[in-house]
């Protein structure tokens, strides 16, 4: 048997191991690649593959971590104050 270039949505569901409305909310958002075929969404087979080794390895690549570090450093610096104090709430 040969294997499909792409996926359905219950197979990336089963493989991702979430709902099959998050994969459609996933899907509606842009965050998956798809081709329409009729009334079928059909998700390609790399893109797929691409996605589970990251979660599988956790990694993230070094522009997403200073991504986060300059995200995390802005809202300190512009709410560090209000944190704290609803911390200490």
């Amino acid at each position: 048997m040969e294997k499909s270039e792409y996926f359905s949505i219950a197979q990336v569901a089963k493989l991702l191991k979430i709902s099959r409305i998050a994969v459609y909310k996933k899907v509606k958002k842009g965050q998956l690649p798809t081709i329409r075929i009729g009334k079928i969404y059909a998700i390609p087979r790399e893109s797929i593959l691409r996605k589970i080794r990251r979660i599988k390895g956790h990694a993230l690549r070094p522009e997403e971590k200073d991504k986060i570090k300059m995200a995390v450093d802005k809202t300190l610096k512009e709410y560090g104050e209000v944190l704290k104090r609803l911390g200490a709430e």
